[in-house]
């Protein structure tokens, strides 16, 4: 180990005594002692969004650029000590934060995301609606490297859709999936035994096999799940159920494929995307702004510095992901990994 990465270890190792120090502290005085510290140094214990201008202008006249970023799934928020891929609360805040602010004319949505969950998708989509219908404000869609399935979903509503050549989209569809261990619970000699108030109450708990009846249960709830889906794509672009369903058999598509699919309206940046909207609404000189989370708390600061030299290793994490999650199946949105 060379002589720098031992100052780092001891400069860790000091941030950790103290950190344990000022959490015993708070523990026998019952004080919010980080509370007190962070507002000491200008900070906020809670997460707060405030505004970051990425292009000078217009105060009055603003586009909001929001982006949506990993899994739209609600899995919490940052904390202290960890952090998450997508916090769906605070983007729901930022949505709200837009409906209520006059100044802004329109929203330009970044999307980088596989999907998500079918009940987060759908809160998205009903608050980007609410912003077109109530507020009447446009809303233009920038897909990255994919905006697959819910990805897809959220931007369906979109006066215009970007995206790359070589942007991944569509998989427009539903997927529940379960895992069934009880071959392997045998072999090893596990035996389960279960109670249960009726004969379908632990189907797809994967102790067994999943009979006919509740598979069919099952597929008549995806399939409603996916007629939302594709009704959410009619309207959203204009298109005929017919003409969806062509490509909404779960397949991927390229961006130059989507465009022909009609999924989405122009090949281009994130740049050409905000260009486009200052154009066609006489925005040129309005102000792009986008939130940014306060969450640079003392406490934070130390977690990060910490968890980065003592924190888990990835296999670690992944091992102990699968060993506290209860991992009940759930219907997804979702291209990918599940």
């Amino acid at each position: 180990m060379n002589f720098k990465r031992w100052i780092a270890l001891g400069v860790a190792a000091v941030l950790l005594v103290f950190s344990l120090g000022l959490n015993t502290i708070m523990t026998l005085f019952k004080t919010d002692f980080f509370n007190s510290i962070d507002t000491a140094l200008g900070m906020s214990k809670d997460v707060e969004m405030y505004e970051y201008v990425v292009e000078t202008g217009d105060w009055d006249n603003r586009i909001a650029l929001l982006t949506v970023d990993g899994t739209i799934q609600d899995v919490g928020s940052n904390t202290a000590w960890s952090a998450v891929e997508y916090d769906h609360q605070l983007f729901l805040d930022q949505l709200d934060a837009i409906y209520n602010d006059e100044s802004v004319k329109a929203v330009v949505l970044s999307i980088n995301s596989p999907g998500g969950g079918v009940v987060e998708s759908a809160e998205i989509h009903k608050k980007l609606k609410e912003l077109k219908e109530q507020r009447k404000i446009p809303i233009y869609v920038s897909m990255g490297t994919m905006a697959a399935s819910g990805g897809y979903y959220i931007a369906a509503p979109a006066d215009k859709i970007f995206a790359l050549k070589e942007t991944i989209t569509g998989s427009i569809g539903v997927i529940m999936q379960g895992i069934n261990y009880a071959e392997l619970a045998e072999k090893v000699g596990v035996k389960f035994e279960t109670i249960k108030s009726g004969p379908h109450k632990d189907m797809l708990g994967g102790t067994r096999d999943t009979t006919e009846e509740e598979l069919a249960m099952l597929q008549e709830m995806i399939d409603e799940m996916y007629e939302d889906f594709v009704d959410v794509v009619e309207e959203g672009r204009g298109m005929s159920e017919v003409d969806v369903k062509k490509v909404a058999d779960g397949r991927v598509l390229g961006g130059s494929q989507a465009l022909k699919a009609g999924l989405v309206d122009e090949i281009g940046s994130l740049d050409e995307t905000i260009a486009a909207v200052r154009a066609d609404f006489g925005l040129e000189n309005a102000e792009v702004f986008e939130y940014a989370v306060g969450g640079d708390s003392f406490a934070s600061l130390i977690g990060m510095k910490v968890s980065s030299v003592f924190g888990p290793s990835v296999e670690e994490r992944y091992l102990t992901r699968i060993l506290t999650t209860h991992s009940a199946p759930r219907a997804m949105y979702l291209y990918g990994e599940f």
